[in-house]
């Protein structure tokens, strides 16, 4: 009786090999692992209502593994998405209600539709999306955020339609801002618009394999209040924000893997910068919220009421978005591609049917400038051959030769510090991973060999080119916000 039960859904399997069912209830249809606590109460009240009867624990054992065997060898393989899909240039966003309805983003347009064409599971915890309502601008979002500037709105915006996207590479957001900001309820606000969840905001994994189990049941990642990133935590960032494989060793087992291969928008708050490798930060957008004066506080409660009501209208102001994204993307082109291209390109299409073109390439161009200012400002060893170039065109030398330099500019021994490169090495594979923003500020760094032992040499030159263009950027960065608050301010009226 339960095999036939169970042979009522429609079996397949993952390209991982898990097994799934396709189940028919109330009118719609599920999907659900077959080893899912839900399927097995739904065979379980399934065999109640034919027999009156419970079934016993070995006889949903061995169904099960019938139906696991099924799936898996009698039946196709078929993916299965967490919140957002894709297939044939349509985007699909679950919303997670009862009824297991979606919402289809076409060039067209954007519809609620039942049994979409695409599979969705729903890991614990994940909150329902609300009804989609056409209509409204996307400036009523505005209103709720403590931002420094309208560059800062339009990275967030640009941000959000990206995590509108199925497939990567998705840019991190960095937020910062001193104790009473708003950074957590920003956070919060953010992953409410796109993938609501019971823990909208979690602390920090202590080990890559609880990273994935992460990124395996949520889309979106927000990890609050942090104090500072390891050096593993920030690599395993970077190859979950551009797109990587993950493995580590099945639990109680010495031989098998558990692979896991997706990309995830991310986001990440705190008081301090706590992105500090370059790495990280070339994939990265930083917010840094003002200080909130006590007679702009009010309540949270308030808050999340009145967003609530603007939710619906704020999320159809997003799909009109993806909308003319879609509808434009095949046409867009930039003169120079930036880091995370992709990225780039689908703001870039989005934007028009926001704000005037180019309103997104400015402000993330100011935000990328002043990034890297910071990054090399925290980076004792960037800083340090900065310093070194500002009184030269050229230096030439071995990396001992440049560690020496650099302890003779510091005036203290640098070995000791955690911060510092500690030999020859380590200072060449500091300098390898800061080059690339060094040589945005007019500095470039080469490695070569040299003569019949093929000696190591660390050739370091300036450009005056690049740094007068760095340096009138890096001003606009810093003075922008004014010029842009009249651009978007003629856009409004």
């Amino acid at each position: 009786m339960l095999t036939q039960i169970g042979a009522c859904g429609d079996l397949f399997h993952t390209a991982a090999g898990i097994a799934f069912a396709d189940i028919m209830i109330d009118g719609h249809r599920e999907t659900w692992p077959i080893r899912s606590k839900r399927f097995r109460a739904w065979l379980r009240r399934r065999y109640y209502e034919a027999t009156g009867e419970g079934a016993s624990a070995a006889e949903i054992r061995s169904t099960l593994d019938l139906l696991e065997a099924r799936a898996q060898f009698d039946a196709p393989e078929r993916a299965v998405h967490i919140r957002v899909a894709e297939q044939t240039g349509h985007i699909y966003l679950d919303l997670a209600d009862e009824r297991w309805r979606a919402v289809e983003i076409t060039p067209e347009g954007w519809r609620v539709i039942g049994a979409p064409p695409v599979h969705f599971r729903r890991p614990a915890g994940m909150l329902l999306l609300p009804i989609p309502e056409q209509g409204a601008s996307i400036e009523a979002l505005n209103s709720f955020f403590n931002l420094s500037s309208p560059n800062d709105f339009v990275l967030i915006v640009a941000w959000l339609l990206a995590a509108l996207r199925p497939a990567g590479p998705y840019p991190l957001l960095a937020i910062s801002g001193e104790q009473g900001s708003a950074k957590t309820v920003l956070s919060k606000l953010l992953k409410a618009l796109i993938d609501p969840n019971a823990a909208p905001v979690r602390a920090l994994p202590r080990e890559e394999r609880e990273l994935m189990i992460s990124a395996n049941n949520g889309f979106l990642l927000a990890f609050d209040n942090l104090s500072g990133l390891p050096t593993w935590l920030s690599d395993a960032l970077c190859r979950l924000a551009s797109g990587g494989s993950f493995a580590v060793r099945q639990l109680y087992t010495d031989q098998e893997e558990v692979l896991f291969e997706s990309t995830r928008p991310i986001l990440l708050n705190g008081i301090e910068d706590v992105v500090s490798r370059p790495d990280l930060g070339d994939r990265a957008i930083f917010l840094t919220l003002p200080p909130i004066r006590d007679s702009q506080r009010r309540p949270e409660s308030e808050l999340w009421r009145e967003f609530e009501i603007a939710r619906p209208r704020i999320l159809g102001a997003l799909l009109d978005a993806v909308v003319h994204g879609l509808r434009t993307m095949g046409r867009v082109q930039l003169d120079q591609l930036p880091r995370m291209a992709d990225f780039a390109l689908w703001a870039t299409a989005c934007e028009t049917a926001l704000w005037p073109a180019g309103t997104f390439a400015r402000a993330y161009a100011a935000n990328r400038r002043a990034a890297i200012e910071s990054i090399i400002e925290a980076d004792p060893v960037a800083t340090c051959v900065r310093a070194i170039m500002m009184d030269r065109a050229v230096w030439t030398g071995s990396a001992s030769d440049l560690l020496r330099l650099c302890a003779e500019r510091a005036r203290a021994d640098i070995s000791g510090g955690t911060s510092w490169a500690k030999n020859p090495r380590a200072l060449a594979g500091r300098l390898r991973r800061v080059q690339t923003f060094l040589w945005t500020l007019g500095i470039e760094i080469t490695f070569s060999r040299e003569g019949r032992t093929g000696t190591r040499m660390i050739r370091v030159s300036t450009s005056a080119e690049n740094s007068v263009s760095t340096v009138s950027i890096v001003s606009a960065a810093r003075t922008g916000s004014r010029c842009d608050q009249a651009d978007l301010a003629g856009v409004r009226e």
